[in-house]
């Protein structure tokens, strides 16, 4: 077995995709765990804001959650129409570019692309500051952790989608049984003792004020928050992903992570307030998050909080699992629009799309590594990408809806949803940029245009390739002649007579050409002891069955490059047979084993990427292989009906 089936899995055939397809109860994991994740850090980055206040947090919090999960019921309301206008995929970027045009589709997917980088991090850094708050002795090992937990995320969705969706569906729902279980007795707690709760483990004291409220600071706590709500597009961007029907499965996972984000956002929200718990500082030692002081203080240290504590910490690590999972998509329309490299198009091993998968793994990395892995240091920079998508896909509905159903009164009401979700997205899209620009928001605004000249100037490479190559003419016949063959050779041996062999079958115009001094001025050459065999070994065969004769040009490599002398004696050619194509044969050993690349020096390969850079229109390259072992037959797979079109000579 290959290494990469060990450790993917066995390759996929194209005709089991639609097994490999997923339905409500792997999407939650493989779709939600962002957005559910959002819970733990939103309300966080919020009373991070309102801690100036102090003790006078609990008066203040609510105002600041209660719209935030307001806007959360208009999103749902907005992508439950969005996803059955467009049952396979109803993301920012398709919906833009089908009703707003190509500008505000590449807006869109500049913006998605961006978010889903940070939702790694983000997702990924919260999750080990979680692990960090119940084992403290991890507090210089953050960064270590993070790349370790992204090296796994991106190791299970190279395997696959369901694959994924099922290894984190254990944690996923162990979080929401725990901390639901927690809500609920915190609750219990709150209602028994008359809205005074008792504490099992009291939380740190909150600081004494050290500042008076104002809207500033309430706008900067809800731009915070409303990072809690980053992930709800997850599902309709992903839609390709469910099984038939789509709508069913993607409405049900929808509603599931909604309904559970958003009862969570509300009860730890209230049961911070009861409890009088606060945001503590990341990067300071004895940092606790606020959901362990909460399971702490209704649970105390017992079994249901480590539970709870190891929950969370996996599904904030693992909640990046989302943008593995839609990014990918994502970069596969784009690249199918071709603003993006064709390779982004291509399923992979495992029929998912390994090229964004990496690509996102490698940026998410460079990202952790920048900011050394601390949540608090890349806050600033999230949620902008989300809700200037979710503004668009939203004013994309509208138009949606008004194209489709002019006429309709049926429509009014579609209508007013997604406007109603623009409106809002729009309005909290702009308090964020505005409260968080000098934060480090201004990154996120800034890196967005360029990201669109960046898919632009793709799509102008691709564009001028097309110009270039096209052709809608019959075949022209011009240039029947056999080409001029050139065949490289190192000295006489079994290559150099299987390569000659070849190139009398193709022309009776051949010349060999031998270089010396390659390895330097020192090392004996074989181009004298060619020279005084070519005639009896080469030229007196020949001429015996009847075939021109092969010519032999020696050349000296002054400064070691093979390519550079063979084109330089390309241009020799060119004027002896001029309007004729050149064939440069080239004779390789193929490299069948890994200490074969280390014992060959390469020169055939290296010669070859020469002349196709520096060759020209009219010349060919060939490569003739020599096997020193017998090749390995492919691993042995189903066979499928080969289907011909055309005519067959």
């Amino acid at each position: 077995m290959r290494l990469l089936d060990l450790v993917l899995g066995r390759r996929l055939a194209n005709r089991e995709y639609q097994h490999r397809k997923i339905g409500a109860l792997e999407g939650v994991p493989a779709m939600g765990l962002d957005a559910i994740g959002s819970c733990a850090y939103g309300p966080e980055a919020a009373l991070a804001i309102l801690i100036p206040l102090g003790a006078g947090v609990s008066s203040w919090i609510g105002w600041v959650m209660v719209p935030v999960v307001g806007l959360l019921v208009v999103l749902f309301a907005s992508y439950w129409q969005t996803i059955h206008a467009y049952p396979n995929n109803g993301g920012g970027y398709l919906v833009s570019r089908e009703n707003l045009g190509t500008h505000a589709s590449l807006l869109a997917a500049a913006a998605l692309m961006i978010d889903y980088v940070l939702n790694v991090a983000v997702g990924i850094s919260a999750g080990v500051g979680a692990l960090v708050s119940a084992v403290p002795a991890l507090q210089p090992h953050i960064l270590a952790c993070c790349l370790a937990i992204l090296a796994l995320i991106t190791l299970a969705n190279l395997r696959g989608t369901p694959d994924a969706g099922r290894l984190f569906a254990v944690p996923t729902y162990l979080f929401i049984g725990s901390y639901a279980l927690v809500i609920c007795l915190g609750l219990g707690e709150l209602w028994r003792s008359g809205g005074h709760p008792h504490p099992i483990v009291p939380p740190p004291q909150l600081p004494a004020a050290v500042g008076t409220v104002s809207v500033w600071l309430l706008l900067r706590s809800f731009a915070s928050g409303c990072t809690a709500m980053t992930g709800v597009e997850a599902v309709s961007n992903g839609m390709s992903a469910f099984r038939e029907p789509t709508t069913r499965y993607g409405a049900r996972t929808l509603t599931t992570i909604v309904a559970v984000l958003g009862l969570f956002l509300v009860g730890i929200s209230w049961l911070v307030v009861s409890y009088r718990i606060g945001a503590m500082d990341q990067s300071q030692p004895g940092y606790r998050s606020v959901l362990s002081q909460l399971a702490s203080a209704v649970a105390g240290q017992g079994s249901l909080y480590y539970i709870a504590i190891g929950s969370l910490t996996a599904v904030l690590a693992l909640s990046a699992n989302t943008s593995f999972v839609d990014f990918p998509r994502l970069c596969r329309m784009v690249a199918g629009d071709r603003f993006l490299p064709k390779s982004f198009a291509i399923a992979g091993h495992r029929l998912v799309y390994s090229v964004g998968i990496l690509y996102l793994a490698g940026c998410a990395g460079l990202l952790l590594f920048a900011f050394g892995g601390v949540t608090d240091a890349l806050i600033p920079l999230f949620a902008i990408g989300a809700f200037l998508t979710f503004t668009l896909s939203q004013a994309g509905m509208v138009v949606h809806w008004r194209r489709a159903h002019p006429d309709r009164r049926g429509r009014r009401a579609q209508v007013a949803v997604n406007l109603l979700g623009a409106v809002t997205t729009g309005v909290a899209l702009v308090v964020i940029v505005i409260t968080k620009f000098t934060a480090g928001a201004w990154i996120t605004v800034l890196i967005i245009p360029c990201v669109i000249v960046l898919l632009k100037t793709i799509r102008g490479y691709y564009d001028r390739l097309d110009r270039q190559v096209r052709e809608r003419t019959r075949l022209a016949i011009h240039e029947t002649r056999p080409p001029v063959v050139l065949v490289v050779i190192e000295r006489w041996n079994k290559l150099t007579d299987q390569a000659l062999n070849l190139a009398l079958s193709l022309s009776p115009d051949v010349m060999a050409v031998h270089l010396t001094q390659l390895a330097g001025p020192e090392v004996e050459e074989q181009g004298r002891a060619l020279r005084e065999r070519w005639e009896s070994d080469v030229v007196n065969p020949a001429r015996a069955a009847g075939l021109s004769a092969p010519g032999l040009v020696i050349l000296q490599a002054q400064y070691r490059a093979i390519g550079e002398a063979v084109v330089r004696y390309l241009r020799v050619l060119e004027n002896d047979y001029p309007r004729r194509r050149i064939a440069v044969l080239v004779p390789e050993v193929v490299r069948q084993h890994w200490y074969q690349y280390v014992l060959h020096a390469g020169r055939a390969r290296s010669l070859m990427r020469h002349l196709l850079q520096h060759g020209g229109g009219h010349v060919f390259v060939i490569s003739l292989p020599w096997y020193l072992y017998p090749p390995t037959p492919e691993p042995t797979r189903p066979r499928e009906p080969l289907t011909r079109t055309g005519t067959a000579p």
